[in-house]
């Protein structure tokens, strides 16, 4: 099972590590403004879009999903 608050803790956590903000990356990911603020346990958030951040942010899917703590990208 996988936990929203997760999810949006991580995405949020690499922004200020890379100090990105976080409204333009979604808009730079063709996203809504309020995206991450819209994660829940119920709805979840698209895998496309969730892959789209991720790869913004050069970071594992299941890294921000929380089924690893390595944010690094198996290549």
């Amino acid at each position: 099972m996988y936990i929203a608050q997760t999810t949006k803790d991580r995405i949020k956590q690499i922004c200020k590590e890379k100090k990105l903000n976080a409204k333009q990356m979604l808009l730079d990911c063709s996203l809504g403004a309020n995206a991450i603020q819209q994660i829940n346990d119920t709805k979840g958030m698209a895998s496309f879009s969730l892959a789209k951040i991720a790869d913004y942010l050069d970071c594992s899917v299941d890294y921000l999903l929380g089924r690893t703590d390595n944010p690094e990208i198996n290549k």
